[in-house]
């Protein structure tokens, strides 16, 4: 819908103009429920140290970049053309070395928070890698589906109550490998 030359509406037309959208709106706009849910979470519970963005995303050829950035169609058929698999140096290069770069930079107690899927191999390996047990998650995530995630993090932004996390290293990350009693 985003790259039809005949969409007029507000967010096509900036991704095709100079002015760009932020990549938090464009995705939202794409993802629907499930990532409005984690940027109105982060807003909430993030927290910005000055000059980083408590709001980080990643991208399948760029790593991770602030949700403010600003994008274009452009950038949006660079992140179509690079494959979201661990085994890709195109998308796992970035990802650790901006991983790397931002735990460098973190204060010694502050925690990464993911709020993506937990249940997978594209990234949680790899972040666990280098942030070690201050990669955790919301330890409800386990057993749910995107639009569950999505609304269960609106919710908590909306009522102030932040979810309980659990560290991703060795936690049981599907219900599954709940079942199973074992992590995944």
């Amino acid at each position: 819908m985003l790259f039809r030359k005949e969409a007029d509406f507000d967010l096509a037309r900036r991704l095709r103009l100079e002015e760009g959208a932020s990549l938090g709106e464009v995705f939202a706009f794409v993802s629907g429920l499930y990532f409005r849910g984690k940027l109105a979470y982060a807003r909430r519970f993030g927290m910005d140290d000055p000059g980083r963005s408590a709001s980080l995303v990643i991208t399948s050829a760029r790593g991770l970049l602030p949700s403010s950035t600003e994008i274009r169609l452009h950038d949006l058929e660079e992140f179509g053309r690079s494959p979201i698999d661990a085994r890709d140096p195109r998308y796992s290069t970035p990802l650790a070395a901006d991983a790397t770069r931002l735990n460098s930079q973190l204060r010694e107690e502050a925690q990464i928070v993911l709020l993506g899927s937990i249940a997978t191999s594209k990234y949680v390996e790899l972040l666990v890698d280098v942030f070690g047990d201050r990669l955790c998650f919301p330890e409800a995530f386990v057993g749910m589906g995107d639009m569950q995630r999505g609304a269960a993090m609106l919710r908590a932004a909306e009522s102030g109550v932040e979810l309980t996390y659990v560290t991703a290293r060795g936690a049981v990350r599907s219900r599954a490998a709940a079942k199973k009693g074992k992590p995944k």
